[in-house]
C-alpha cells in the first residue's frame, strides 16, 4: 500500500487561532488577600469549637437594630453612619447592614443554646475619612452557654491571635473602652 500524503491544509485548520479573542491569561486566579485572611479566621475559629453563621448584606431594620435593642434615636441609626436603601413597596427600607450582628440574631433565633458561632462578612458604613471605609470586614462571635465569662472571652481571643501570629510569644492587654453599640467593650492591644 502506498502511504497516504496530508494535506498542509490540515494541519494549518488545526491549529487555527481565532485572533479576535483576548490571549489567555498567563497565570491563574488566586485568592483575594481579604478572603484568604477571613478563611484562615475560620479555620481557627472552627478548631475551638465555633460554627458559622451567616446571612444577608442587606437587611430590615428588625435584624440591624431592633433585635440588638438599638432604639429609634439610638447614634448607630443616625444617617450619617448607616446606608439607607429607597423604601420598598411596603413602606420599609433596608439598609446595608452596619455589622455581622444581624446575622448571629438569625442563627440565635433558630437555634437553641448552647450556641457558639462567628459570623464573618461585609459591613456597610458612612465612613469616609482616611482611616475608614465604607465597606470592609468584620468577624464577630455569639457564644451562649451556662457558666461562659468574660474570661471564656479573654481566653478566645488569647487562643486565637496566638494560631493567627503563630506564636506563644505575644503580649496581650484588654483594655477598657467605649463603643456606642455595646456595653461592657473592651479593646485588645497586642504586641511582639
Amino acid at each position: 500500500g502506498a502511504a497516504q500524503q496530508q494535506d498542509p491544509g490540515d494541519d494549518l485548520a488545526a491549529e487555527r487561532v481565532d485572533l479576535t479573542l483576548p490571549p489567555p491569561p498567563e497565570r491563574r486566579g488566586r485568592v483575594h488577600p481579604t478572603m484568604q485572611v477571613q478563611d484562615e479566621m475560620i479555620a481557627i475559629f472552627a478548631e475551638m469549637g465555633f460554627g458559622l453563621a451567616e446571612g444577608p448584606d442587606i437587611e430590615d431594620d428588625f435584624h440591624n437594630f431592633t433585635a440588638l435593642n438599638c432604639p429609634p434615636k439610638h447614634p448607630a441609626r443616625e444617617m450619617h453612619d448607616t446606608f439607607w436603601l429607597p423604601e420598598d413597596g411596603h413602606g420599609e427600607r433596608k439598609v446595608l447592614r452596619t455589622h455581622t450582628s444581624p446575622m448571629q440574631v438569625r442563627y440565635a433565633r433558630m437555634n437553641q443554646p448552647p450556641i457558639k458561632v462567628i459570623a464573618p462578612g461585609r459591613t456597610y458604613r458612612v465612613d469616609s475619612d482616611a482611616t475608614h471605609s465604607p465597606m470592609f470586614h468584620q468577624v464577630e462571635g455569639l457564644w451562649i452557654d451556662e457558666n461562659i465569662s468574660f474570661a471564656d472571652l479573654k481566653g478566645v481571643y488569647l487562643n486565637f491571635v496566638r494560631a493567627f501570629f503563630e506564636t506563644d510569644d505575644l503580649q496581650v492587654r484588654f483594655r477598657p473602652s467605649y463603643f456606642p453599640f455595646t456595653e461592657p467593650s473592651a479593646e485588645i492591644d497586642i504586641a511582639f
